[in-house]
């Protein structure tokens, strides 16, 4: 990703060099200043991604550049220079925003190595805005929830393989968003404006599963006092989802495999082959390779739906969306039962960061709209959601994969955890407002906004 670089610096040697190392081994466009003072119009006129100042300078220092060009360019990154490199400036510059710091003397693989980490984030930031906004702008599916790793993971897989037609097959336990994933892939799609049907597998009893998916001609069996048009045939030019499809039996699997193979299919009693262009998304929450191990499902058919898979993390894998998830669903209960809630209990949130739910994002939105439901006051206690929960025990556990990790890794992961359940609390406490939680945080409001944009939240839900 080429980008356009501003470096400031009251020493023109300095502008001279690292304008030469940026352009010698990137492609990226850089542009000097020596006078502080022009920065602000330089801002004005275009944009940056990278500006990288000194943080002495006789005019104006670079923690005033770095305030500025949050003003001006929010979305730029600053990268700070020094000569004077203490943890007191260091981390007085990053609490204020800047992406990182660079000691003089430098050599010149830290500066080339920062901007390229630098024009990563930016990309990567970027591309989840666009992609969570795409998605949740898609008429017919509720946005999927989340800021955590392996939800911006799937966010960008179901972006990836929409506009395909492969098939899709969509793995996890029970109550993790199977089938709101399989409806982003339609949406998502060329065929958005097309019928999307869902199928329960499970919910269908055998006796009937054949008719019901390809439909059935008068008098083929008892009952069959007319034709009737199958699911299928419904279905043609759309989305098909088959939820739990490994309880599909063996005969029917037969003939889904034909289906997905040839595009054609037979009506019960019928003696014409019909024709269908599906696109399908199939689910399941087991194990299909042990299923084939005892003779429960084809193997052919198997590979034919595993072109790509797509896997729901549980969510104990995903704890730092908690949070998230707990005020958007407080927000469609509190509407429904028409409640005066204006959020949820710190501690009652860390008690909801504590449990392992066995039934996933089902169970936590259950669990908000009971709290919803007995709430009497405008803040939901943890008494509201876990009456029987022990107050001793509400503190978040780490999970104990975290102990596997090196130090480093583990330690960054606890400070992300941290700043995602300290940001969720101080905003609900300013009801969104984000230059009131900065001033109740003792934060300055572009590192707090900055802070927010990491974690992808979205200050709305507060409010």
């Amino acid at each position: 990703m080429d980008g356009r670089v501003l470096i400031v610096d009251d020493e023109k040697d300095m502008l001279v060099l690292l304008k030469r190392i940026i352009e010698e081994k990137t492609n990226h466009i850089v542009e000097t200043e020596c006078d502080p003072l022009k920065v602000a119009e330089l801002l004005k006129k275009q944009q940056f991604d990278i500006i990288i100042t000194d943080l002495k300078m006789p005019k104006m220092d670079g923690i005033a550049i770095l305030d500025m060009v949050k003003n001006i360019q929010s979305s730029a990154i600053v990268v700070i220079m020094t000569a004077y490199a203490t943890i007191e400036t260091a981390v007085e510059a990053t609490r204020k925003g800047a992406f990182d710091y660079i000691s003089k003397p430098f050599r010149k693989e830290r500066i080339l190595i920062t901007i390229d980490k630098a024009m990563a984030w930016q990309k990567l930031t970027q591309e989840n805005i666009t992609l969570k906004k795409s998605l949740r702008q898609k008429k017919g599916f509720l946005p999927i929830i989340g800021s955590s790793p392996a939800i911006m993971s799937i966010i960008t897989m179901i972006d990836q393989v929409a506009k395909s037609t492969a098939t899709v097959l969509i793995s996890g336990e029970s109550g993790t968003g199977k089938e709101l994933a399989a409806r982003a892939i339609h949406y998502s799609s060329h065929r958005k404006d097309k019928p999307f049907i869902t199928v329960n597998c499970t919910a269908m009893p055998e006796q009937i599963i054949e008719s019901e998916l390809f439909g059935h001609i008068k008098g083929s069996f008892t009952g069959a006092w007319k034709d009737k048009r199958g699911i299928v045939e419904d279905a043609d030019q759309g989305t098909l989802f088959l939820d739990e499809i490994g309880d599909l039996n063996m005969a029917m699997q037969a003939k889904l495999l034909r289906l997905l193979q040839e595009g054609e299919y037979k009506p019960v009693g019928g003696l014409t082959t019909k024709q269908a262009d599906i696109r399908f998304v199939v689910a399941t929450n087991q194990d299909l390779k042990k299923l084939i191990e005892t003779k429960q499902f084809r193997e052919d058919l198997f590979y034919r739906l595993n072109v790509i898979n797509i896997h729901m993390p549980p969510l104990r894998e995903r704890q730092e969306d908690i949070p998230t998830l707990s005020h958007h669903f407080l927000k469609k209960f509190k509407s429904l039962n028409d409640k005066k809630i204006s959020g949820i209990d710190p501690e009652a949130i860390s008690a909801l960061m504590s449990k392992s739910w066995p039934g996933n994002i089902r169970e936590l939105e259950n669990c908000i709209e009971r709290g919803a439901i007995l709430c009497q006051s405008d803040i939901i206690k943890i008494s509201d959601i876990l009456p029987q929960e022990p107050v001793a025990h509400t503190l978040p556990v780490l999970d104990h994969n975290i102990y596997t990790l090196p130090f480093k890794e583990a330690k960054e992961m606890v400070i992300k955890a941290f700043h995602n359940k300290y940001i969720h609390w101080i905003l609900q406490q300013n009801k969104g407002n984000i230059s009131r939680a900065a001033e109740q945080a003792d934060l300055q409001r572009q590192y707090l906004h900055r802070l927010i944009k990491e974690e992808n939240i979205n200050t709305e839900i507060f409010k």
